[in-house]
């Protein structure tokens, strides 16, 4: 299982919000590069980064701070936030990232994730964000009528790389992560599912990992909070 450290960007800084919250995020590092090289030079095979102020805006915002991520670092890198329409997945894929991740427009436009895993096989995954089990858009501030099982079942023949699973009341809390739900929905399709929010200790990953069906790990708060050792954890899924 692979631990994908988060970036999650908000006005330039590498910050963590609780709950998805925006009013509610704590800076950790206000150079993202610097922190993406850290995870690198640790071990991590993957950098997870969020623009959480495109996932409001519809459009990228900390464009900036993503190149010069991807600038810094060898490792490939996946990013969500205010991806909605060819042109951006194309600019962001030529500019280095390894993956887009589509959110709010795998609700709302579903052809396009489609015309995307064709055009770009292998480079672009599904975000599913879900409170009480229903998709949530645009940043988490609008919820739907849509079951997060439901939607990923709907991109099974569509040839997307991954599905983002995240649990919202569980993202930034510390609360450990909804592994029963993340299990389901892995057991549910074939595509690789990747566990996000409140990944808080090591017995988090250790229980994700066990399930044998979940793919990876996202974690932010624990690394930066050191309640997660980031070395131990890599050597721990490394099993």
């Amino acid at each position: 299982m692979i631990l994908y450290p988060a970036i999650d960007l908000k006005d330039g800084q590498c910050v963590r919000l609780l709950r998805g919250e925006m009013s509610a995020a704590t800076v950790f590092n206000d150079d993202p590069a610097a922190q993406a090289a850290a995870f690198e030079d640790a071990g991590c095979q993957w950098i997870h980064l969020v623009d959480l102020n495109g996932a409001f805006a519809g459009q990228p915002v900390n464009a900036a701070a993503v190149e010069a991520i991807l600038k810094r670092i060898r490792v490939p890198a996946q990013l969500g936030g205010g991806i909605r329409d060819m042109a951006t997945i194309e600019g962001w894929l030529s500019k280095g990232l390894a993956r887009v991740i589509l959110g709010t427009v795998a609700v709302e436009n579903p052809a396009l994730v489609r015309e995307a895993a064709r055009a770009f096989p292998g480079r672009v995954a599904v975000g599913i964000d879900a409170r009480k089990g229903f998709v949530a858009t645009k940043g988490w501030a609008e919820e739907t009528t849509v079951e997060a099982t439901d939607l990923a079942k709907s991109f099974e023949d569509a040839g997307v790389a991954a599905i983002i699973y995240t649990d919202i009341d569980r993202d930034g809390a510390m609360q450990g992560p909804n592994i029963e739900a993340t299990e389901a929905l892995a057991r549910a399709v074939t595509i690789p599912v990747i566990a996000s929010g409140g990944v808080s200790r090591m017995t988090d990953l250790i229980q994700l990992r066990d399930t044998r069906v979940i793919a990876g790990a996202i974690s932010g708060r624990a690394l930066y909070d050191g309640a997660i050792d980031l070395k131990a954890a890599l050597a721990a899924l490394a099993e």
